[in-house]
């Protein structure tokens, strides 16, 4: 569904992603593991088009969209759960997943998609009228999970959905990650520290490193890899 062929991106002089390629096939959950600064955020940035590519291809579909605006990239089906949120804190829970809806004219379809956003997370209808600013943590990465399903998307990304969450929220989440994955059909691209975590519920993994892929295998074989182990899963 996704395909990115030797990608490199560049902040000014400073070289972030060398030559990345990976696939990420239609249906699956496929993870993205790695310390800070590895370039997974630059990687999924590259694919909203919040950020362009100095060269290499990124095909969604089968189709070029490295030099698409990022508002035409979400109109073509891909949404992204950025790290740290970045809900709109001033605005309500209502507000905001209003403003995932925001190139929609699908009443009908958007009021069914809102009411499945309510069942797999009852906590937002309960606060729909709640300054999102206000939310726990936990609350907030659903709200930035509903406002994304909201653009009634085929390819989610999620940028370290795990941080900052209470551990018994962050098995929560990962629950209903699995879920939209297979209710909706959703492709998932995922971006987590929690290794052991992502392992668990992908089919598919790469391993970043200093903006290179340096890994990539079925999930189950990483997690049995004595480097992975080592390096990633406190083993």
């Amino acid at each position: 569904m996704l395909e990115i062929e030797d990608l490199f991106v560049n902040y000014g002089a400073i070289a972030a992603l060398h030559g990345i390629s990976l696939k990420v096939p239609q249906g699956e959950i496929v993870t993205l593991i790695g310390a800070n600064g590895a370039g997974k955020t630059t990687l999924l940035r590259a694919i909203s088009g919040l950020i362009k590519s100095k060269r290499g291809g990124i095909r969604y579909g089968g189709n070029s969209i490295a030099s698409l605006p990022a508002h035409e990239i979400v109109r073509l089906g891909i949404a992204q759960v950025p790290e740290g949120r970045m809900i709109f804190a001033n605005l309500t829970v209502r507000e905001n997943l209003r403003m995932g809806a925001y190139l929609r004219k699908d009443t009908s379809a958007m009021q069914a998609d809102l009411a499945y956003v309510f069942g797999i997370f009852p906590r937002l209808q309960e606060r729909l009228a709640q300054v999102a600013g206000t939310l726990s943590g936990g609350e907030q990465q659903m709200l930035a999970i509903g406002r994304a399903l909201m653009a009634n998307p085929k390819f989610l990304m999620l940028d370290e959905p795990s941080l900052g969450i209470a551990p018994l929220l962050v098995k929560l989440i990962f629950e209903k990650i699995v879920e939209i994955n297979r209710e909706r059909g959703i492709t998932v691209l995922l971006v987590e520290q929690n290794a052991n975590l992502a392992l668990q519920v992908s089919r598919y993994a790469y391993v970043l490193e200093t903006g290179r892929i340096i890994l990539q295998d079925t999930s189950s074989a990483l997690r049995q890899n004595p480097e992975v182990k080592r390096a990633y899963l406190g083993g």
